[in-house]
């Protein structure tokens, strides 16, 4: 079988879904699959006229000139029309749910156009059982046999990143800036942590001019780094040494920064929103989202060391629950479904 995978999302500043889309495509051809990544580096991915033609005009196109039987497009956004079965990763439907900030046009292309879209998919994946619930409860009239669950896999790199023990200082937020996040609760915590810091890897929002705001009105501004779209090495090295990664998100569909850090030894604490507990599966503290006064006490554990014994011994599981190689075997099954 030959398979177009729309690798688009992998496009310069990759993020979570670029993460998974490169991840997903070493996978299937380690695993005998014939790939095609289809991808246009002269279209910025996170410019939303540039993301729809990409979608709408030169994906379908591509897909066609590939020869492929089939086109997955793993980025959450589908064609309105493609000449082919199509399987579609769903990671979450923030847009629908959290996004009422943005901008409507992207509200409407990614929340319910896009929901449209998905209900003539012929499989639909999702990254975990909390975003399967979510998409069936929007998604009306679609067979819930043709939603599976294949949890993302982990860079080999994280998997066998050498711990250097913790800095017993540094708390590590990655993803992009965004409000869902909720860094706010991360930087209301930060005061009563001595000696302790924030730094935030990932590209800015609008709303990081916020956090900027409530870090200087909390007297901790020196305390806060961020350092936007950081390049791998450096981004491994920050797992490497920080006491712990925190996500304090409201909404995630998978939370890759989570499962980065059970694979890589790194402690972490996630909040008690949406996939997170799920995915963390009691291999880390799990806190109230909205809740500074918890998170003080959760942090300030980890940063005196007291999670890192909890956090080696979890590695060893969490590698075999987040192994790209199995990922692309229950793939592969929904492919074959998918041209059943």
């Amino acid at each position: 079988m030959k398979v177009a995978l729309d690798a688009q999302l992998a496009v310069g500043t990759a993020t979570g879904i670029g993460e998974y889309v490169r991840g997903l495509g070493d996978a299937l051809r380690a695993a005998g699959v014939d790939v095609v990544e289809l991808s246009e580096p002269r279209l910025d991915p996170w410019r939303f006229d540039r993301r729809v033609y990409w979608d709408q005009v030169v994906l379908p196109k591509r897909a066609r000139a590939s020869g492929a039987a089939l086109l997955h497009c793993a980025s959450g956004t589908m064609p309105l029309r493609v000449s082919m079965p199509v399987v579609v990763t769903v990671h979450d439907v923030a847009w629908l749910r959290v996004q009422a900030h943005a901008r409507p046009y992207a509200r409407y292309y990614f929340g319910r156009f896009s929901l449209a879209r998905y209900r003539r998919a012929a499989r639909i994946v999702v990254d975990s059982a909390f975003s399967r619930a979510e998409l069936l409860e929007v998604l009306g009239e679609y067979d819930p046999a043709r939603v599976g669950v294949v949890y993302p896999g982990v860079a080999q790199d994280f998997c066998t990143l050498e711990r250097c023990g913790g800095d017993r200082r540094t708390i590590l937020v990655v993803g992009t800036v965004e409000r869902r996040k909720n860094l706010e609760t991360i930087l209301r915590a930060l005061p009563s942590l001595e000696d302790a810091r924030v730094v935030c890897a990932g590209p800015p929002t609008p709303y990081q001019a916020q956090c900027e705001a409530l870090a200087a009105s909390l007297g901790i501004s020196d305390r806060v780094e961020f350092r936007g779209y950081v390049a791998r090495a450096e981004l491994l090295q920050l797992y490497a040494i920080s006491a712990v990664v925190a996500l304090a998100s409201r909404y995630e569909g998978f939370g890759y920064a989570a499962a980065q850090a059970l694979c890589a030894g790194t402690p972490c604490v996630v909040a008690d929103a949406s996939s997170l507990p799920e995915i963390v599966a009691g291999d880390a503290p799990v806190v109230p989202a909205d809740n500074p006064q918890l998170w003080t006490e959760a942090l300030r554990g980890a940063l005196r060391g007291e999670l890192d014994e909890r956090a080696a011994k979890a590695r060893t599981r969490a590698l075999e629950r987040f192994a790209w190689p199995a990922g692309a075997r229950q793939m592969q099954s929904v492919y074959a479904a998918a041209m059943g």
